[in-house]
């Protein structure tokens, strides 16, 4: 066992390239197993354990009750140490996991927090630049998630001069998946404006000789980064919406309620949100049920508590 831990980044590294590689995990997953694992290490080390089911389980009861983490948090940290051992399983390091047996508190079921109409409405009014309202209606518009928009590249845009519409080919989701996000005319009209006038001015402050292909663009003329996306969120939260916070991921939760609370059907929603399970995209058909339920109890004089 000690000649297994000898070479532990080394087989750290094999697992991380193989989830790269052949599972096609995103980068912000691999970041977040390689450092639970790194953690894992550093407190083995720390407490001098022998690799054992116990060691493991103490492991991840410190979690809760020495760091006081969250119950979704520890259950991640959990799932990387499975996925670990069982990939030192597979490749003959190991002849049983010690975390096969592992009990995690189970995540708790909240349902997505989606924004009213009204205040999408006016969170898209918000910026100052056209790239900052392109980014916002183009986020809502297709349903993206915002490392999605920050790798779309010119030749992932199509538009349609009859209708107005247009379509990204969106070739860097979650597990690498590729699908098709529909773009309406006010999106389009919010992104050529973007693309027409703020873009060249942006791409003329590259250092970079050789011209960039990403679709947006920071103040230095390279591709903008997923943390000015929430950047721009978090400025908008003061004004459009003091009591929640705002990010991407709240854009794209509204994208999928909305469209269900118009009628769209729910597999229809799961392919342009690219979720491989249907019983991912079911969450908001609860969403939608909810917002139902609270406009028929407004609007229905025999849903209102009578008066004595």
């Amino acid at each position: 066992m000690k000649n297994m831990f000898d070479s532990l980044d080394t087989l750290r590294d094999s697992f991380l390239d193989q989830l790269r590689t052949v599972r096609r995990a995103s980068p912000h997953t691999l970041r977040a197993y390689a450092e639970d694992l790194r953690q894992f290490c550093a407190w083995r080390e720390e407490k001098e354990k022998e690799l054992s089911p116990e060691s493991v389980r103490a492991y991840v009861a410190s979690l809760t009750l020495e760091r006081k983490l969250a119950k979704t948090t520890v259950a991640r940290k959990a799932a990387a140490l499975r996925a670990f051992f069982k990939y030192l399983q597979r490749q003959r390091v190991i002849a049983h996991s010690p975390a096969q047996e592992l009990q995690t508190p189970k995540r708790p079921r909240t349902l997505p927090r989606a924004l009213s109409e009204e205040t999408v409405t006016a969170l898209l009014a918000f910026p100052e630049s056209a790239r900052d309202r392109a980014i916002l209606e183009t986020l809502y518009a297709g349903g993206l998630r915002a490392s999605e928009l920050v790798a779309l590249d010119l030749d992932d845009l199509t538009f349609d001069s009859e209708n107005g519409e247009g379509e990204l080919r969106l070739r860097n989701g979650k597990g690498n998946k590729e699908r098709i996000a529909l773009l309406g005319r006010p999106a389009m009209i919010a992104l050529q404006a973007y693309l027409n006038t703020e873009r060249p001015t942006l791409a003329s402050q590259a250092k970079s000789t050789r011209p960039t292909s990403a679709v947006f663009l920071n103040r230095f003329g390279s591709r903008l980064s997923d943390r000015a996306v929430r950047r721009l969120f978090d400025s908008a939260c003061g004004t459009i919406s003091a009591t929640h916070k705002l990010t991407p991921h709240t854009l794209r939760h509204s994208f999928a309620t909305h469209l269900l609370d118009h009628g769209a059907d729910l597999r229809v929603v799961q392919e342009l949100l690219g979720h491989s399970d249907l019983s991912t995209t079911q969450v908001y058909t609860q969403v939608s049920t909810k917002r139902l339920k609270e406009v028929y109890e407004k609007a229905h004089p025999l849903a209102q508590p009578q008066k004595p």
